[in-house]
């Protein structure tokens, strides 16, 4: 089997197993991240209704903008700040923290890190 495809279902079973005890509720919405070689994602979602409260992504002209190349570091801590500043605009202080089967390190962390920094509080 090919090693992406071991690499993707791997992450898929860690997913499961994180959704099943992460859910976001009207108090406390589900900040869920995506990322990708190129880019990363941030979304708050209430999962009682299924709706998406506030997304915020680095293909977006905004963010993209600030940042000199969308796939690092850097660009991660724009987008935590860039979430927690519109969450907070939509009176949202709290969430839970969904991971989405990434491990919890470089980008994942470092937006987590930004958008704590920045009002939000998981």
């Amino acid at each position: 089997m090919n090693v992406a495809i071991k690499r993707r279902q791997a992450r898929v079973k860690r997913q499961v197993r994180v959704r099943q005890k992460v859910r976001g509720t009207v108090e406390r919405p589900r900040l869920c991240v995506f990322r990708s070689a190129k880019h990363i994602y941030a979304q708050i979602i209430e999962d009682t209704t299924g709706t998406t409260l506030v997304s915020v992504c680095t293909s977006a002209k905004d963010v993209a903008d600030g940042v000199k190349y969308t796939g690092n570091i850097e660009a991660a801590k724009a987008i935590g700040a860039a979430i927690a500043k519109k969450a907070l605009e939509k009176n949202i202080t709290q969430v839970v923290f969904d991971r989405n089967g990434f491990l919890y390190h470089g980008r994942v962390k470092a937006l987590a890190d930004s958008a704590r920094e920045a009002g939000l509080s998981f």
